[in-house]
């Protein structure tokens, strides 16, 4: 009878320890970007002979899906190994992974363009977003706090190439 008892309080012990798994209330966002903004990516996409991209949900944002990858797709709360080059319209690169080298992320704490293009795509994916500056940085831009210097100008179109390595949902 003891022993059982001790089975049992470990048992119960253990239970209560437990991680319980919390549903993902992250949203992606439902901005719509202005017909001004709008005008901007396509006006880009014309001019670069890109007659491809598909608009997302009437948002302004859009995109090419050069792989589609597995079934394993990013919600909001994944965790996920990509790597990823940022351009802006110009061709400037503001920002990228190089080599063998990857990054992580939570898709939930990035801008709103990624939390909505990202899962289209699934694991092994491939993805061209076009973003319109109110599903990226908008106004503010982004400056390097140690320089000053614009990294990213207020009002940028965004273009993103992302690949997705892996996704821990």
């Amino acid at each position: 009878m003891k022993y059982a008892l001790i089975v049992l309080m470990l048992t119960l012990a253990v239970a209560g320890c437990k991680k319980k798994t919390e549903p993902c209330t992250v949203t992606a966002g439902s901005t719509v970007a202005p017909a001004s903004e709008e005008a901007m990516i396509t006006t880009y996409l014309a001019s670069n002979s890109i007659t491809n991209a598909v608009e997302l949900d009437n948002c302004g944002l859009y995109y090419i899906i050069d792989v589609a990858g597995n079934t394993d797709k990013p919600n909001q709360c994944s965790a996920m190994q990509v790597k990823y080059v940022g351009k802006l319209a110009n061709g400037t690169i503001f920002d990228q992974t190089t080599g063998t080298n990857t990054a992580n992320f939570t898709l939930g704490g990035l801008i709103e363009g990624w939390k909505r293009g990202l899962p289209l795509i699934g694991e092994g994916g491939k993805i061209r977003l076009f973003i319109p500056p109110s599903l990226g940085y908008g106004a503010a831009g982004i400056i390097n706090p140690n320089t000053g210097q614009v990294v990213i100008p207020a009002n940028a179109i965004l273009i993103f190439e992302v690949e997705i390595i892996a996704v821990v949902n």
